[in-house]
């Protein structure tokens, strides 16, 4: 499986560069991985090869506006994507502002991390950590048992 994160805007705290750099030498155990900032949603656009200048991915955006899944769906969701041959999925983190109207009618999904409302920062973290904890509820690995 290969699958890209990236974010719009540089990341300002050193604890959550680590966390993500930990999230994604875990996710590299499991999947081929990318950790991307990205400038605007221009560059995001250009990324998910809808452009026509780059492979194309399937582009899942993490809204508010988006579905609320599980952790188990979280990993169905892939496990489908996998089954099905679908390519390369790229996750995208906005900015602080969240997603142009044009942006999120390109996506092919949009994600929900719940009701709440997190910094984009931390919402990077929840979604390396629920990529990591789906994958390993599909390898049957312990992770998902300690919750």
């Amino acid at each position: 499986m290969n699958l890209t994160v990236a974010w719009i805007g540089k990341t300002k705290a050193a604890a959550i560069q680590a966390l993500s750099d930990e999230y994604l030498g875990r996710l590299r155990h499991y999947a081929v991985v990318e950790g991307l900032t990205l400038k605007d949603e221009a560059a995001l656009l250009k990324l998910s090869g809808k452009e026509g200048h780059n492979q194309r991915r399937r582009l899942v955006l993490v809204d508010s506006r988006g579905k609320q899944l599980s952790s188990e769906q979280w990993a169905e969701f892939l496990r489908e994507h996998q089954e099905r041959g679908l390519g390369p999925l790229l996750f995208a983190i906005g900015p602080a502002s969240g997603f142009s109207h044009e942006l999120r009618a390109t996506a092919e999904v949009l994600l929900s991390l719940g009701k709440l409302t997190l910094p984009h920062e931390l919402a990077r973290v929840v979604v390396l950590e629920q990529l990591y904890r789906a994958l390993t509820i599909l390898r049957g690995h312990p992770y998902h048992l300690g919750h």
